[in-house]
């Protein structure tokens, strides 16, 4: 699973558990998470790397959105999420965007 949607009862909001297996980091020392969610602020965004080298962040998301979002590895490389909820071209490269719909 590469993210876990928890809603909370209690507030508009879905805390959801983002986490980049270690075979899809590629032997990164840190992982990034950038997003809408965070206006892609790399000084927002750092992962928390496990034990098992898989790494992992929560975020508080708005119920009823949609958020584009990717990993950076070590500064250097972009990587999707293998099981995101959709893929949009992104609106600066000819890539994908992972997406997740809270």
């Amino acid at each position: 699973m590469a993210f876990k949607k928890q809603y909370l009862k209690s507030k508009a909001v879905c805390k959801v558990t983002f986490k980049l297996p270690k075979e899809q980091a590629h032997d990164a020392d840190y992982v990034r998470l950038l997003g809408d969610f965070n206006e892609w602020d790399i000084l927002c965004a750092p992962m928390k790397k496990l034990k098992n080298g898989d790494f992992t962040a929560t975020v508080s998301l708005d119920k009823d959105s949609q958020y584009q979002f990717k990993y950076l590895l070590d500064d250097k490389a972009w990587e999707n999420d293998w099981e995101a909820d959709a893929y949009i071209l992104s609106p600066l490269f000819s890539a994908d965007n992972s997406v997740i719909k809270v």
